[in-house]
């Protein structure tokens, strides 16, 4: 999902919480352009200095909506106010696709290259995960020293980390490495 990768565009240190190793992957030109490309987002150009302000705010603003869904409150009707005004920065033409390959498709085709049109897309992934997927499978990676969004399509809904090899492993060392010096520091208090 769009939206998701964007969230994910600051990277924390997941295995030490180190926070001086912590970036911004916004700032970093070639992450962006790779990730346009990845999303398959038009090529918008080298982002100038408000350009980028305002994708962090957005990316604030869905942060902190996503930490109240997580939190299992409903969506803030205000936020989606706010996401309409990014949207209307991005027109898009309806258009058939896909026909070459034998299998066409409505598809949404952006009318600009620039920033606004990516913002109003990243907008409109958010709302439509909000709208058309269950939001209480929004997820924050459970290693503080994380924090990656991911989406939990698992059938019981159980999954914590953003990646259970990771993440996971990481997080069930801490707790052993943790029961291991409960138990040695009980061990020596008798």
């Amino acid at each position: 999902m769009l939206w998701v990768d964007f969230m994910n565009s600051y990277w924390r240190d997941w295995r030490t919480g180190d926070r001086s190793k912590d970036r911004d992957r916004l700032d970093e030109p070639e992450w962006v352009e790779n990730w346009l490309t990845g999303q398959k987002l038009p090529a918008a150009g080298p982002l100038l200095l408000e350009e980028l302000e305002r994708l962090k705010e957005l990316r604030g603003r869905l942060w902190d909506e996503l930490q109240r869904l997580v939190a299992g409150e409903e969506p803030e009707m205000a936020l989606l106010e706010q996401l309409n005004a990014y949207m209307d920065n991005g027109p898009v033409v309806r258009q058939v696709t896909g026909i070459a390959e034998g299998e066409p498709r409505i598809s949404l085709l952006p009318q600009r290259a620039d920033w606004g049109q990516i913002m109003a897309e990243i907008a409109a992934s958010f709302v439509e995960a909000l709208l058309e997927k269950e939001p209480s499978r929004f997820r924050i990676c459970g290693n503080p020293d994380c924090l990656w969004v991911y989406y939990d399509d698992t059938r019981n809904r159980s999954k914590r980390y953003c990646d259970d090899k990771l993440c996971g492993n990481l997080m069930k060392v801490r707790r052993f490495r943790a029961r291991q010096k409960a138990a040695a520091d009980e061990g020596t208090a008798e």
